[in-house]
């Protein structure tokens, strides 16, 4: 079985870098530094998760979600923001966000929700 793909999608480079270091042992990581680039990159791709800040340069993290599902995409999405309180709950589930985290984030409970939504027997086995 080939290992799942993430596209990481955040303007910060170091943040790109360190999700690249977390995941990469387990999965297939691309990163785009904002929405235009990871569209174009991966609109027609097959990933099973996106990780995407939601304050980005030209579209938001929400609207490149947006347009991600009228493609066609159903995988899975986590967004993450400092900036919480500029965030529709009615919007994370029009969207079907899986996952929400605030920066500064906490990168256990991050990989364990990536472990959750891409490799759940893992977690399973890890309680066993």
């Amino acid at each position: 079985m080939s290992p799942k793909k993430i596209v990481v999608v955040d303007d910060d480079e170091s943040i790109r870098k360190t999700f690249f270091l977390i995941f990469n042992e387990s999965y297939h990581v691309y990163l785009a530094r904002d929405s235009q680039e990871a569209l174009k990159r991966f609109r027609k791709a097959k990933i099973d998760l996106i990780i995407a800040d939601i304050k980005l340069p030209d579209l938001t993290g929400l609207e490149m979600i947006a347009k991600f599902r009228e493609s066609g995409y159903r995988g899975e999405v986590i967004l993450i923001s400092s900036f919480p309180d500029f965030v529709e709950i009615d919007e994370l589930s029009r969207l079907s966000i899986s996952h929400f985290f605030v920066k500064p984030l906490d990168l256990e409970a991050l990989n364990l929700s990536v472990e959750y939504l891409l490799d759940s027997k893992k977690i399973t086995e890890k309680r066993v």
